[in-house]
């Protein structure tokens, strides 16, 4: 697949499960029109571009002793550290939170398997 059309689909895709975790969580807040909502999921697909692979390599056996299921952890630090970077942004200040544990797990299982699908897609 081309790479400026796997970019766009990851970019979209993370924009659709945050606007699912929006819809159907309760505690996870997303007061986005849908240029903020393309710029969070940037935000987002930057994340898992730059600091997943860190964070996977720092909890690497903790992902390995969990058969896996620590690289759950991995995605849910992204997701905890998306209204960090998004509300450093003037114009996405206030945009995105999220209130309570079980919506950041929820939203973090969204995500991630919105975008397990996307990649198996490319």
């Amino acid at each position: 697949m081309h790479w400026l059309a796997r970019i766009v689909l990851i970019i979209a895709g993370n924009a659709l499960a945050l606007w699912l975790a929006n819809m159907y969580i309760p505690g996870f807040v997303l007061n986005a029109n849908w240029l903020q909502l393309a710029i969070i999921a940037l935000i987002l697909a930057l994340l898992n571009f730059i600091l997943k692979p860190i964070l996977t390599l720092v909890l690497g056996p903790i992902i390995v002793i969990t058969l896996g299921i620590g690289i759950v952890v991995v995605n849910a630090i992204i997701v905890y550290l998306l209204p960090v970077f998004a509300n450093h942004i003037d114009i996405l200040r206030g945009s995105i939170s999220i209130e309570t544990i079980p919506a950041l797990i929820l939203a973090t299982l969204i995500v991630s398997v919105i975008n397990f699908l996307i990649h198996l897609a490319t």
